[in-house]
């Protein structure tokens, strides 16, 4: 622990002796009741938000690296990040501010600050506070105290950035340029005055005075400054809540009282202090996950302890394994020995999609009920569920219904209004969804997170409030799963971001079944904070060993360790299928003559429905099922708790009172991937890269069943996978045209190269029986041993392949390097620098950046090079117009009529919010788009777009007919929950 340090002069002491006309100066006025509130008064509230904010709320982690940049340590941090909260807002103690409240602006007046009327001042937008502020703090530490101007701008940056975007040069030299905007001409003195004699009034308060000489000479690390501008943010915040801080009128009374009653109002959680775990690896294992008794550890989960353990200091941790090895329960073991040697306040999970981050979601939860925490008993820690429909999963509803604030306190700062759907209150609990920690820029602030890797990508995406993204994970250990599933795109900012989580210190830990060695290589050095191509990280890439453990961090040189692995695995018999839909019933029907569950796997939903629409007439609709994006998300939650119900581990078909089908075929696309812990019989796989198809083996014979898998059908005891999406004929094989719109030609030739002489073996001994006694064939990949060597060949620059696709499959490479360098350069428009040389202020650290992105679509394209896309909200009109909830939803949520005169009752609201879905390629060029959206519009239900319409204002509404089909854009659309949207062009 970090020491505490004393707060300085009394709260009391701002405002005595206090001029009349620095008295007179506000900062806060409600146009409602007309309270206001004096600018000396915000800043002690400001000021004593942020010393309990240091004391109590942020990390050691966070801390430490600001104490490690001042020269008197803790003392100076604590007083320094005081002072900058209180003085952050000196700007508005400016005509440009202050003339825009005419009663208050003439108060001034009367003290002596002239200052024309607003309407008198069109170029005060040039004067925003916060920069105002900036450049007045600058001038008092030049003119009266003697600072270098050149050592300024490192601390007065961060009153220009509190609202969310530092100031460029171009507007700094702007305002330099209208000085009457600071100080009317003619009231020069008397303003300087004022404002001078509140900074004098704040520095004696927060006991900065005999501080300032020593400060002048230091140098803030840029990381540094990001964090102090983000604490001044949420002390700000806080400090501007008016239920928590009162206008004057009817203050609360004297200035401790007022501080306490806020503080012990606002309640907000503690960080996790960790306590290391000394027990071995084995205990410890068996206490955080509620292991069977006599179950024992995997070597990549025991290793991973080691390491943690061992590391000088904590860093980055890769860990590759194949799938079902314990990785999840390995990251989250090295989270809780990184986080008690490092002073991480939280945990920060980022996963691929909301169905993995869902799927997560309820692990974490168990994980924090046995986690321990040395100032508080266990569960005692803020949790967030953070992606776009966050408020919609069960166990995340849970926690928010615990309790609800009558407060006002979970407005992201007062200058923004925000859907319910994102902001929805909730009281403290043992497990908390704090009240406070809601929306879509606070909520990643909660102790521990489960969200989407977009809401870590956004933190190598200029934007405004960047710094709060940055304090959220510079106090967390940060695990990333499935880094296998990010493209050249993606990566560029997820390389962006681990620059800076290596520059902040933070522990990261990084999961993978099928990493190529080359982005292994780029992980370590991006965290390492150096150039790819550094010698001293050609053995990351080098090493061939399976599972691998590697470790980085800035200033050492990366360490590998390979632990043997755990004896599981599974050979899967691999052979080609012709892309024809008769062929493919035909080896359905023979390979499942004796019942079993085979799995689909297509690239396209198109292919989905076409596939599912062939096989049904072959099996019957009893016998096809489908799963893929394109579906409710009411439906897509009770499509994942179908498919665990049928094809989940036993444990799981029990507890949710399934049972597994005799005969069973699940047409699906990419989602059967990744989020879902199913296992089926048989497998044909449209063609993908070749570790995505490695991942969607692992769904292959996945859980024993009986001895030698004796329990699934005969036939079907052997694993088997077969590849079509493919012309077989052409020289060299030809993907087919939707799934080289995905993946582009370039991975899937080269996955194809690789696994020819796996294929070849089966074309040449057609013969062989599946269930051969000896249990392989020359066609057999091994699982896990043939991960490695598969995709390391697949994704290296050695020529595979017959001589004879050689010419193709240069010119495929062409395409694809031209393809990634155009990813490359449009992720850098939008792509934050790197953090710069110690003492250089963050001036222009976001600019021509994306504004408000996070959650809105042109954020989640941004960081995933995905074009825009539209979500809409669905109901039925039925044959008397009146507007309805589907028919088909459970729970007594369908066929409900919605009232179109009035807001929705909240749970009927809540229920249409739940109803999204997203459009489909087809809208996502920008002409559809625009079409699709002025349709939209047009048709929306106005009543539901007024403020009280928490859940449904702003969102578009796509309305069905009595047959569930609709019109829009050019195209006929027809949705069902048994197959999801399908999209036709109009006729």
């Amino acid at each position: 622990m970090l020491p505490m340090v004393d707060e300085g002069s009394p709260a009391g002491s701002w405002a005595d002796g206090l001029s009349d006309a620095a008295y007179s100066v506000w900062a806060k006025h409600d146009r409602r009741s007309d309270g206001w509130l004096p600018l000396w008064r915000h800043m002690a509230d400001s000021a004593g938000v942020a010393g309990r904010l240091w004391d109590e709320w942020v990390p050691t982690q966070v801390r430490r690296l600001i104490v490690d940049a001042l020269p008197g340590g803790a003392e100076d941090a604590r007083r320094l990040a005081v002072w900058l909260a209180a003085t952050h807002d000196i700007g508005k103690a400016t005509p440009a501010f202050a003339c825009q409240v005419e009663g208050l602006a003439e108060a001034m007046r009367r003290c002596g600050l002239d200052m024309p009327l607003y309407r008198q001042m069109p170029d005060r937008k040039l004067a925003p506070h916060g920069l105002a502020g900036q450049l007045l703090l600058q001038q008092w530490l030049v003119e009266r105290h003697g600072w270098p101007k050149a050592a300024t701008g490192q601390f007065v940056i961060i009153a220009g950035g509190h609202h969310g975007v530092p100031p460029n040069y171009p507007a700094i030299n702007e305002l330099g340029n209208h000085p009457s905007l600071l100080r009317t001409r003619g009231s020069e003195d008397i303003w300087r005055g004022v404002q001078d004699e509140l900074l004098d009034v704040a520095t004696a308060a927060c006991g900065v005075g005999e501080r300032l000489a020593a400060w002048q000479r230091v140098k803030l690390p840029q990381p540094v400054q990001v964090l102090l501008t983000a604490l001044v943010i949420v002390a700000d915040w806080i400090a501007s809540n008016p239920d928590l801080f009162p206008y004057f009128p009817g203050e609360r009374g004297s200035d401790p009282e007022r501080l306490d009653t806020a503080w012990r109002e606002l309640n907000l959680p503690a960080p996790w202090a960790a306590t290391e775990p000394t027990q071995p690896a084995e205990e410890l294992f068996a206490q955080r996950f509620d292991l069977p008794e006599g179950a024992r550890i995997r070597p990549v989960q025991r290793e991973a302890v080691r390491l943690a353990r061992e590391l000088p200091t904590p860093g980055l941790l890769v860990i590759e394994a194949p799938m079902g090895e314990g990785k999840t329960e390995a990251a989250l073991a090295a989270a809780e020995i990184f986080a008690a040697r490092s002073g991480a306040g939280g945990c920060f999970v980022a996963l691929p999609t909301m169905a993995t981050g869902n799927a997560m979601f309820p692990r974490l939860l168990d994980w924090l009920e046995r986690l321990p925490d040395e100032r508080a008993d266990t569960g005692a820690h803020s949790v967030a569920l953070q992606h776009s429909k966050a408020a919609l999963n069960r166990d995340f509803a849970e926690l928010m219904r615990a309790g609800r604030r009558q407060h006002d306190l979970d407005r992201d700062g007062t200058g923004d209004a925000w859907r319910h759907s994102e902001d929805a209150r909730s009281a403290s609990a043992e497990l908390v969804a704090h009240h406070w920690l809601r929306g879509r820029k606070k909520a990643m602030l909660s102790s521990f997170v489960v969200g989407t890797i977009d809401q870590l990508l956004f933190a190598g995406l200029k934007s405004r409030h960047l710094a709060l993204r940055h304090l959220a994970v510079a106090g967390k250990v940060v695990v990333i799963d499935e880094a296998h599933a990010y493209d050249t795109y993606m990566s560029s900012y997820l390389a962006r971001v681990l620059e800076w989580l290596g520059a902040y210190g933070v522990p990261v830990v990084v999961l993978s079944a099928t990493l190529p060695p080359q982005r292994r290589r780029a992980l370590a050095a991006a965290y390492s904070g150096t150039e790819e191509d550094d010698a001293a990280f050609a053995p990351v890439e080098q090493a061939r060993d399976y599972p691998l453990l590697t470790t980085a961090a800035p200033g050492t040189e990366p360490r590998l360790s390979a632990p043997e692995a755990s004896g599981r695995g599974t050979d899967v018999a691999v052979e080609r299928l012709a892309d024809d839909l008769d062929t493919l019933a035909d080896r359905l029907a023979e390979d499942l003559a004796e019942g079993g569950c085979a799995v689909v796997v297509r690239n396209t939903v198109n292919r989905v429905h076409e596939t599912a629409a062939h096989l049904r007439r072959r099996f019957g609709d009893e016998r096809v099922t489908v799963a893929h994006a394109r579906f409710l998300d009411l439906d897509r939650l009770a499509k994942d708790e179908a498919l665990l119900a049928d094809f989940g581990p036993p444990e799981k078909v029990a507890e949710l009172g399934g049972k597994r089908p005799h005969t069973r075929i699940v047409v699906a696309s990419q989602v059967v991937e990744q989020s879902l812990d199913i296992d089926f019989d048989l497998m044909v796989s449209d063609l993908a890269p070749v570790d995505l198809l490695l991942q969607r083996m692992g769904r292959l014979h996945r859980h024993p069943r009986g001895e030698g898998q004796s329990q699934r059908p005969r036939p079907l005891r052997t694993a088997r996978c077969l590849i079509t999406g493919v012309d077989w004929e052409t020289v060299p094989p030809e993907p087919v045209a939707g799934s080289q719109r995905i993946y582009y030609r370039h991975p899937l030739l080269r996955s194809l190269a690789v696994l020819d002489p796996y294929l070849a073996e089966a074309e040449d001994a057609p013969g062989v029986p599946a269930s051969a006694e000896d249990g392989r064939l020359g066609n057999v990949v091994g699982l896990p041993g043939d991960i490695s060597p598969l995709v390391r060949r697949a994704y290296g620059d050695e020529p595979v392949g017959p001589p004879q696709w050689q010419e193709a499959m240069a010119t495929a490479r062409k395409e694809h390097d031209d393809h990634q360098a155009n990813q490359r350069s449009n992720a850098g428009k939008f792509l934050l620098n790197p953090a710069g040389r110690a003492g250089r202020a963050l001036v222009g650290w976001i600019d021509a950046g994306m504004g408000d992105a996070d959650e809105t679509r042109g954020g989640r394209a941004q960081v995933r090079d995905i074009n825009d896309t539209l979500e809409v909200l669905v109901v039925q009109r039925r044959a008397d117009g009146t507007l309805a909830t589907v028919p088909w939803l459970a729970d007594n949520k369908g066929g409900r009529e919605l009232p179109t005169g009035a807001v929705p009752p909240p749970p009927l609201a809540r229920t249409v919010a739940a109803c999204g879905l997203r459009l489909p390629y087809q809208f996502s060029f920008s002409d559809v788009l625009d079409r699709a959206i002025e349709e939209l519009e047009a048709a929306c239900v106005e009543a539901w777009q007024a403020k009280e319409s928490y859940w449904l204002a702003g969102e578009l509404i796509l309305v069905l007919d009595e047959d569930c089909r609709a019109s829009l854009a050019g195209f006929d659309l027809h949705y069902t929950p048994f197959n999801g949207l399908e999209v036709h062009h109009a006729q």
